[in-house]
Protein backbone atom coordinates (compact mmCIF):
# COMPACT_ATOMS: atom_id res chain seq x y z
CA UNK A 1 0.00 0.00 0.00
CA UNK A 2 1.54 3.22 -0.87
CA UNK A 3 0.35 6.18 1.74
CA UNK A 4 1.05 9.54 1.75
CA UNK A 5 0.94 11.67 5.21
CA UNK A 6 -0.96 8.61 6.77
CA UNK A 7 -3.33 8.66 3.97
CA UNK A 8 -3.68 5.44 1.82
CA UNK A 9 -3.12 6.43 -1.93
CA UNK A 10 -3.26 3.24 -3.51
CA UNK A 11 -4.18 -0.52 -1.57
CA UNK A 12 -4.50 -3.71 -4.23
CA UNK A 13 -6.47 -6.44 -3.43
CA UNK A 14 -5.98 -9.89 -4.82
CA UNK A 15 -8.51 -12.50 -4.36
CA UNK A 16 -7.66 -15.97 -5.32
CA UNK A 17 -11.24 -17.61 -6.27
CA UNK A 18 -12.03 -21.39 -7.66
CA UNK A 19 -13.19 -19.47 -11.03
CA UNK A 20 -10.53 -16.38 -11.31
CA UNK A 21 -8.58 -14.20 -9.73
CA UNK A 22 -10.15 -11.08 -8.76
CA UNK A 23 -7.70 -7.66 -9.04
CA UNK A 24 -9.03 -4.79 -7.70
CA UNK A 25 -6.79 -1.80 -6.96
CA UNK A 26 -8.27 0.97 -4.80
CA UNK A 27 -7.39 4.54 -5.42
CA UNK A 28 -5.71 6.61 -8.49
CA UNK A 29 -3.59 4.66 -11.07
CA UNK A 30 -1.31 6.93 -12.06
CA UNK A 31 2.57 7.89 -12.55
CA UNK A 32 3.13 8.32 -8.32
CA UNK A 33 1.27 4.31 -7.91
CA UNK A 34 1.83 2.92 -11.46
CA UNK A 35 5.13 1.13 -9.84
CA UNK A 36 3.01 -0.96 -6.99
CA UNK A 37 0.42 -1.71 -10.33
CA UNK A 38 3.09 -3.11 -12.40
CA UNK A 39 4.48 -5.49 -9.53
CA UNK A 40 0.76 -6.69 -8.30
CA UNK A 41 0.27 -7.58 -12.51
CA UNK A 42 3.76 -9.07 -12.54
CA UNK A 43 3.33 -11.40 -9.44
CA UNK A 44 -0.34 -12.45 -11.56
CA UNK A 45 1.41 -13.19 -14.81
CA UNK A 46 0.67 -16.66 -15.21
CA UNK A 47 -2.90 -16.74 -14.00
CA UNK A 48 -5.23 -18.55 -15.86
CA UNK A 49 -8.19 -15.96 -15.49
CA UNK A 50 -7.99 -12.67 -14.46
CA UNK A 51 -10.86 -9.68 -13.54
CA UNK A 52 -9.81 -6.64 -12.85
CA UNK A 53 -12.35 -4.89 -11.06
CA UNK A 54 -11.64 -1.16 -11.26
CA UNK A 55 -14.80 0.25 -9.56
CA UNK A 56 -12.77 1.72 -6.89
CA UNK A 57 -10.35 3.53 -9.31
CA UNK A 58 -11.19 7.05 -9.30
CA UNK A 59 -8.33 8.26 -11.95
CA UNK A 60 -6.21 6.58 -14.25
CA UNK A 61 -3.48 8.26 -16.25
CA UNK A 62 -1.57 7.32 -19.32
CA UNK A 63 1.14 5.91 -17.44
CA UNK A 64 -1.07 3.60 -15.66
CA UNK A 65 -3.03 2.52 -18.67
CA UNK A 66 0.33 1.68 -20.32
CA UNK A 67 1.39 -0.33 -17.30
CA UNK A 68 -2.07 -2.69 -16.98
CA UNK A 69 -1.99 -3.42 -21.07
CA UNK A 70 1.66 -4.47 -20.52
CA UNK A 71 0.16 -7.04 -17.58
CA UNK A 72 -2.26 -7.92 -19.68
CA UNK A 73 -0.31 -8.49 -22.59
CA UNK A 74 1.80 -11.08 -20.18
CA UNK A 75 -1.48 -13.19 -18.95
CA UNK A 76 -2.41 -13.20 -22.46
CA UNK A 77 0.68 -14.79 -23.70
CA UNK A 78 0.47 -17.41 -21.30
CA UNK A 79 -2.84 -18.40 -22.13
CA UNK A 80 -4.69 -16.73 -20.06
CA UNK A 81 -7.77 -14.49 -19.77
CA UNK A 82 -8.65 -11.07 -18.75
CA UNK A 83 -12.02 -9.25 -18.34
CA UNK A 84 -12.19 -5.68 -16.76
CA UNK A 85 -15.37 -4.78 -14.66
CA UNK A 86 -16.01 -0.65 -14.57
CA UNK A 87 -18.77 1.01 -13.05
CA UNK A 88 -17.37 4.51 -13.72
CA UNK A 89 -18.66 6.12 -17.44
CA UNK A 90 -15.07 8.14 -17.42
CA UNK A 91 -13.07 5.27 -16.76
CA UNK A 92 -15.28 2.96 -19.83
CA UNK A 93 -14.51 6.31 -22.03
CA UNK A 94 -11.12 6.42 -21.50
CA UNK A 95 -10.73 2.78 -21.85
CA UNK A 96 -12.88 2.49 -24.99
CA UNK A 97 -11.23 5.94 -26.89
CA UNK A 98 -7.72 4.13 -26.52
CA UNK A 99 -8.70 0.82 -27.91
CA UNK A 100 -8.57 -1.07 -25.05
CA UNK A 101 -11.50 -2.36 -25.46
CA UNK A 102 -10.27 -4.23 -28.31
CA UNK A 103 -8.65 -6.48 -26.56
CA UNK A 104 -10.37 -7.09 -23.38
CA UNK A 105 -13.82 -7.21 -22.77
CA UNK A 106 -14.90 -4.26 -20.61
CA UNK A 107 -18.36 -4.60 -18.46
CA UNK A 108 -20.04 -2.38 -15.68
CA UNK A 109 -20.17 -4.97 -13.16
CA UNK A 110 -18.12 -7.68 -11.68
CA UNK A 111 -20.37 -10.31 -11.82
CA UNK A 112 -20.79 -9.35 -15.70
CA UNK A 113 -16.93 -10.03 -16.10
CA UNK A 114 -17.36 -13.39 -14.23
CA UNK A 115 -19.87 -14.48 -16.96
CA UNK A 116 -17.61 -13.62 -19.87
CA UNK A 117 -14.86 -15.37 -17.93
CA UNK A 118 -16.81 -18.46 -17.52
CA UNK A 119 -17.60 -18.03 -21.17
CA UNK A 120 -13.87 -17.79 -22.55
CA UNK A 121 -12.66 -20.71 -20.87
CA UNK A 122 -15.87 -23.26 -22.88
Amino acid sequence: MIEEKGQPLLEIQIEEGDAHTLFRPLGELDAYTVGSLREALARLAGTSRLLIDLSKVPFMDSAALNALVRGIGRIREADGVVAVACSRPALTRLLQVTGFDDFVPITESVEEAEYVLAGEGE
